[in-house]
């Protein structure tokens, strides 16, 4: 072996070392939402950003899939146990009892999914939801032939308000004069979780003549689905890519990007790299987008889905500001 060789070779290994002593000790987890891990939407968008990691690095993460809210500290306490040093929190109402058990476990890196909670050890990752849900408003109205639109909401909360007031301002921005029906499944976390109450939100709106109604309820989606197919109505999906589900009767999907919010923590974790703060992602920084694809594909025209490129462009740009519902 030449000195050249020999000197390459020494380097490889200790890089090879560096690697292992930089990942030593880590190890992700993540707490999902309350509901279905494997619920279409904002769940199986998180686990998607997991299986990802997974294939990439060869690390499983440790789950958990919690029945209420209140379990999550019990949650990360089994976590710690089986030598956590990551966990992601999928899910606004974990803000409280992130807040309470960063301090107690300042060597845990926490990834908030929603919220926004300031700590040492705390990433909070939240998304400008008005702005995609501009872009849906402006598909909605292009689609709907009565020129009333509506949305169904799961429960009336910030979080909830940036995307029915993105909504409206895309409907009224592609047709002015269109009419926006708002309305909400319920008034507490279950609401997500309640397919049969939000069929019948649905259905009321339908009968005052939307024909076109964003879902926006978690779990309780499929409900609003169901009742758009009975009606022969469109609806729109969020969080993942929805359109499959009904071919015909989706009209898009408002992509929310938790997966990449999931797979880019433990990814920098990993690495060394990953930071806290405050991270808002909107459509400049890809964390939104609407889903096209061979099943809505009839329902989109090339002149809809142009007039959702200029509308995203704009916004981009800085030269249209969407409301985010605080006024």
């Amino acid at each position: 072996m030449n000195r050249r060789s020999f000197v390459a070779g020494l380097l490889t290994v200790a890089a090879m070392r560096g690697a292992r002593a930089q990942g030593a000790g880590f190890q992700p987890a993540i707490v999902y939402a309350v509901g279905q891990k494997f619920d279409r939407s904002f769940n199986e968008s998180a686990f998607a950003g997991v299986e990802r990691f997974r294939a990439a690095s060869g690390i499983a993460a440790l789950e958990f899939e919690p029945r209420s809210p209140a379990q999550f500290e019990q949650a990360v306490a089994g976590f710690v146990r089986r030598g956590a040093s990551d966990v992601a929190a999928v899910g606004f109402y974990y803000a409280t009892p992130v807040a309470q058990l960063a301090p107690r476990y300042p060597g845990l890196r926490f990834t908030l999914i929603d919220a926004a909670v300031e700590a040492a050890n705390v990433r909070s990752v939240v998304w400008r939801e008005q702005e995609g849900a501009f872009l849906a408003g402006v598909l909605a109205a292009l689609a709907s032939r009565s020129g009333t639109v509506g949305f169904v909401a799961a429960l009336d909360i910030p979080l909830i308000r940036r995307f029915t007031a993105g909504f409206a301002a895309g409907a009224i921005h592609a047709r002015p004069g269109a009419a926006v029906l708002i309305n909400f499944v319920g008034t507490t976390p279950d609401a997500f979780n309640d397919p049969a109450r939000a069929a019948e939100v649905a259905g009321a709106q339908f009968d005052r003549g939307a024909d076109v109604v964003f879902a926006g309820a978690g779990i309780s989606n499929l409900g609003i689905f169901q009742r758009a197919v009975e009606r022969r109505r469109l609806a729109i999906g969020v969080d993942a890519n929805q359109n499959g589900l009904h071919p015909g009767t989706i009209l898009t999907s408002l992509l929310k990007h938790v997966d990449v919010a999931v797979e880019g923590a433990f990814t920098q974790a990993r690495a060394g790299t990953w930071r806290a703060g405050l991270h808002s992602l909107g459509l400049a920084e890809n964390g939104l987008s609407l889903a096209f694809d061979e099943h809505n594909a009839p329902l989109v025209t090339p002149a809809m889905r142009d007039a959702v490129a200029r509308a995203r462009a704009e916004i981009v740009a800085g030269r249209i500001v969407v409301p985010d519902g605080r006024s």
